[in-house]
């Protein structure tokens, strides 16, 4: 009879769904995924006027061993040929979990600890905003992929000069994992 028991209890633990693991996921108070981003995250120059300002990210459910992470704006939009960085941000803090609005302004002051902006394609570091060309030819919303990587290093061995490319090439060689959403302009 207590063999019996035994059994049961062994099944009973077998069959137990699994603690579920939260899926690495960022998000943003100030852009919804797909949705317009606000005159205030817009690029302020090449003919813009918007406010320039980071917005704030929120991140969790980072894969086991993260020791840093990373941030990047991107628009594979741009008519460059190789698209647009508007936002390299690296060696934040594994123990970090957002960057509040305004954390892109050029002399990083609202960053964590330790995190470095490189040079973004506006040609210095910082958050550049969204400022696509206008044009009839230009109508549809170009689209700005922000992404945060979890990254197997402490820190990336990169100064504030390291292109978008450079960065990149380092994120993906270290990445652990990244969860990124899509927001979008046009003009």
């Amino acid at each position: 009879m207590k063999s019996m028991a035994w059994i049961a209890a062994g099944l009973f633990v077998v069959s137990a769904p699994a603690a579920a693991v939260e899926k690495f996921a960022l998000k943003s108070a100030d852009i919804a995924p797909n949705s317009k981003i606000a005159e205030k995250h817009v690029f302020k120059g090449f003919g813009c006027e918007g406010g320039n300002v980071s917005p704030v990210l929120e991140w969790n459910g980072a894969p086991a061993g993260t020791k840093s992470f990373a941030v990047t704006v991107y628009d594979p939009d741009a008519p460059t040929g190789s698209g647009w960085w508007h936002w390299v941000v690296f060696n934040i803090p594994a123990t970090a979990t957002k960057l509040e609005q305004g954390a892109g302004d050029a002399g990083g002051t609202k960053l964590p600890a330790g995190a470095m902006q490189s040079r973004t394609d506006f040609g210095g570091p910082g958050y550049g905003g969204p400022c696509p060309p206008k044009g009839p030819s230009l109508k549809k919303p170009h689209r700005y992929i922000f992404t945060v990587f979890a990254l197997k290093v402490d820190k990336l061995d990169l100064d504030s000069d390291a292109s978008g490319a450079l960065v990149g090439y380092m994120l993906n060689a270290n990445s652990l994992g990244r969860a990124s959403f899509t927001g979008l302009y046009g003009r």
